[in-house]
């Protein structure tokens, strides 16, 4: 991605969630010298991971396989001093038929909740016992406490309000209803180690590679180690 795009991508989402009277925690906003400004007091920011994460997963086509997250709070399963915080809270904007490619997770379970604007479409498979592939075996969804058993492949539709448990091993992708618009979704689960608990079906790169085409408005959460 180039930066230039990344930096469009975030500005365009602070408006939006203006619009939409989300407010977000006050280092959502800090400039790069805001953050060159800050000392240890930032470290928990840092460690865990928080802040703005744009990516096209090595698409090179964001608006078509892309997400845009800010993670709000999260722990670390390797640090001490955050063992005790179990749990992350992401916001993730995600436009019209923009998808967040099939994939699972190991450790992580989490609870994806249509907020506002679009529909969010959610397809779920299992994966198989023995490999990385999708299983053509019924799965079982929990949907706002309620459960469900649908076929592989199923597509849930979920309104604003409603939401989807996604349990490990669980393959699922993601994107926003077509003539729906722009669905602001919430995301609470398990602690977040985005480095090395996402498992795509079919290669993706979670952190894709940048381009400097312009200067940097805002740290992404992969990139606070660049902080000078």
């Amino acid at each position: 991605m180039k930066r230039s795009e990344i930096n469009a991508i975030i500005a365009k989402t602070k408006e939006l969630i203006i619009e939409n009277k989300v407010t977000l925690p006050p280092f959502a906003y800090w400039s790069t010298a805001d953050w060159d400004a800050k000392g240890l007091e930032v470290c928990e920011i840092k460690d865990c991971g928080l802040g703005w994460d744009v990516t096209d997963f090595g698409s090179e086509d964001f608006l078509k396989i892309g997400l845009t997250v800010f993670t709000i709070r999260n722990g670390h399963r390797d640090i001490e001093k955050y063992a005790g915080k179990t749990y992350c809270e992401k916001l993730l904007i995600v436009e019209e038929n923009q998808v967040t490619p099939m994939h699972y997770h190991v450790f992580k379970s989490e609870d994806i909740i249509c907020k506002g604007g679009g529909n969010l479409v959610v397809e779920v498979y299992n994966k198989v016992d023995d490999g990385e592939a999708l299983a053509d075996t019924d799965v079982d969804v929990v949907l706002d406490g309620v459960a469900h058993i649908v076929s592989a492949g199923h597509k849930f539709v979920m309104t604003p309000g409603q939401s989807i448990t996604l349990t490990p091993l669980m393959y699922h992708a993601f994107w926003a209803e077509e003539g729906t618009g722009t669905s602001i979704v919430g995301e609470v689960s398990k602690v977040n180690d985005d480095s090395n608990d996402n498992f795509f079906l079919d290669g993706g790169v979670r952190f894709p590679a940048i381009e400097e085409d312009e200067d940097r408005e805002h740290y992404l959460c992969s990139e606070y180690s660049d902080k000078s």
